[in-house]
């Protein structure tokens, strides 16, 4: 990468794998220069986490040496906050950042909320702030450490614009080294000096200078030239193959001119380089309605929303039917996930889905997926009549095949996880469809096909999304700008 200075990570012919089947890492060496701003890319299950890990040391090579500076201090801010964090204080989450007790912690606690634009009370809970709130918090418990090494996963999950304006500042005025996981073209532009990219097919990392942008194109050339190259060897290959089957046949000496045919069709083969192939992106599909729902299927005439830090009542009236698509908007913390939640389970006080409905819920930390499963239990168990040969031939389109189909849900990246609800609500077939952030962790080739099969869905739909981009592809019938609703008239007034 730019010789900005030591090298601070260095990783000499690493190998891993997480099981016999399943390499991830093949001879890999890499360098990592101090203050340098570096994108890992690679698609979906190529192994970007697993790098992290290694580089932390959470988990060790099986070949190779993986060498850090003297005293390197690392924090990684990860995709999500791990379970058991959840029922944390605010003051107790970020004293689980250090290895001895940091005294005076609240001033240091006010400074990173700052940087990362939250205003939260630290005697509050961890599981109490929304999506947005909670990718801010894992960003915040990174930067409180003013680690040498920062490791970033996929930061900007469920951050708004203002959010995402926020961090790109911040990372532009760091001084120390950054390794950012990321699928936001614009943000990785705005900071990156160069590129890690881990290719899932030859298990190898290629190593790019220059900005984000700069590099997918050199890629996207370098591509299209092996590409060229290969098509003249194939050409060259089926020429030489030709006339070595014509001279053969003719016996004698022609025989042995038929062999060097052979012999150059071979060296031919063997000068074709392996072209990077493209990420896959999964097959389209559809989100059937199963039981058709004749009338309402949801009505709405009062949701709760957080406040200045407090549950209250606003007053709506929406009426959702079949092939109806609604988006709810509003700022990060005042409650879209919390009430997108009591709305799936018919717990939101002056809401109720009618009798029958069938729901789907797509929550952004796919709590609603049994970790402790396997991909394909998981998916079964929400067909009305189990159909293994269906059920696989859908997996397939969503790139879930093979091993991963007996892979414990919790084992797989959260992209995996992502494709993983899709698939299951594909199979659900539900009258109500309620999305919490569906784009989060997805790989950006798969979001216009997702897109797609959500525009044309014919059920019931409310969608929560930061993503702009995405929202515009999807037919949106109203929009509930949770921010401008008003107050809940109290009886006598």
């Amino acid at each position: 990468m730019s010789e900005k200075g030591e090298t601070i990570v260095r990783f000499g012919e690493v190998s891993f794998e997480h099981s016999v089947n399943k390499p991830i890492l093949d001879e890999v060496s890499f360098t990592v220069r101090r203050g340098s701003k570096i994108t890992l890319m690679g698609q979906n299950g190529a192994g970007k986490s697993t790098l992290f890990k290694l580089i932390t040391k959470a988990i060790t090579p099986e070949d190779g040496d993986i060498h850090l500076a003297p005293n390197l201090s690392i924090a990684t801010a990860h995709q999500v906050i791990p379970r058991d964090h959840l029922d944390l204080l605010v003051r107790e989450y970020f004293e689980r950042c250090f290895d001895s007790k940091v005294y005076d912690i609240d001033p240091k606690i006010d400074k990173i909320l700052d940087a990362v634009n939250l205003h939260a009370a630290k005697e509050k809970k961890i599981k109490d702030f929304s999506g947005g709130q909670q990718a801010r918090l894992l960003l915040a418990s990174a930067l409180i450490q003013n680690p040498d090494l920062l490791l970033l996963d996929e930061p900007t999950n469920n951050l708004d614009k203002e959010g995402i304006a926020h961090l790109t500042k911040f990372l532009i005025d760091y001084k120390k080294t950054v390794i950012v996981i990321s699928h936001d073209a614009d943000f990785l532009n705005a900071f990156t000096e160069g590129v890690l990219y881990l290719d899932i097919f030859t298990r190898k990392i290629e190593k790019y200078v220059g900005n984000y942008k700069d590099v997918v194109r050199e890629i996207t050339i370098r591509v299209e030239k092996e590409r060229r190259k290969n098509a003249q060897y194939e050409k060259h290959i089926q020429e030489k193959k030709d006339k070595a089957n014509f001279f053969a046949n003719k016996g004698g000496r022609m025989r042995i001119l038929a062999k060097r045919m052979r012999e150059s069709a071979a060296e031919a083969e063997e000068n074709k380089v392996d072209v990077r192939r493209e990420d896959k992106t999964i097959r389209n599909f559809t989100i059937p309605v199963g039981k058709h729902h004749i009338g309402e299927i949801l009505h709405i005439n009062r949701l709760s929303v957080m406040k200045d830090h407090k549950v209250v009542d606003r007053a709506a009236n929406i009426s959702l039917v079949k092939n109806r698509h609604l988006l709810l908007t509003g700022p990060n913390g005042i409650g879209k996930s919390t009430l997108l939640e009591h709305l799936a389970h018919n717990t939101q006080d002056g809401a109720k889905i009618s009798d029958g409905v069938t729901v789907g819920y797509y929550r952004q930390d796919f709590s609603t997926l049994d970790f402790d499963d396997t991909v394909f239990n998981t998916l079964e168990s929400v067909m009305g009549k189990p159909n293994e040969q269906d059920l696989r031939s859908l997996a397939a389109g969503f790139l879930i095949t093979g091993e991963l189909m007996h892979t414990k849900v919790g084992s797989l990246s959260e992209g995996q996880k992502g494709l993983v609800a899709f698939a299951q609500l594909a199979l659900l077939k539900p009258n109500l469809l309620i999305l919490d952030e569906p784009t989060n962790h997805i790989n950006f080739r798969h979001l216009p096909v997702i897109a797609k099969a959500l525009d044309k869905y014919e059920g019931a739909m409310i969608l929560v999304s930061h993503v702009p981009e995405f929202v515009k592809k999807i037919r949106i019938d109203e929009t509930l700008d949770l921010e401008s609703l008003k107050a809940v008239k109290k009886s006598g007034e």
